[in-house]
């Protein structure tokens, strides 16, 4: 199991914010983010948006740091990217 964690580097709600992803399945996702204690509600239509208090949590739980060029690529290669409006947002 391999997850992905691009650098807390996106603003809102006053704190920075990462993109935790799977290029595998969101089944493998959720199961990861289950383990880090993440409500399912943080999951937004492909990703998980993890706080930056949470970054080195989910590092040392075996997310591979990777850009967010990256994430969106890994995404989009594995068929798993959905973008806003155009797929429902919460599974």
């Amino acid at each position: 199991m391999t997850l992905y964690i691009d650098p807390p580097t996106w603003p809102g709600h006053g704190r920075m914010w990462s993109h935790l992803v799977s290029d595998v399945s969101y089944d493998e996702l959720h199961r990861f983010a289950e383990t880090l204690g993440m409500p399912r509600r943080a999951f937004d239509s492909d990703h998980y948006d993890l706080p930056s208090h949470r970054y080195a949590d989910a590092v040392a739980a075996g997310a591979v740091e990777v850009s967010s060029r990256e994430v969106v690529r890994l995404l989009t290669a594995s068929g798993l990217r959905r973008p806003k409006g155009r797929q429902p947002r919460r599974t």
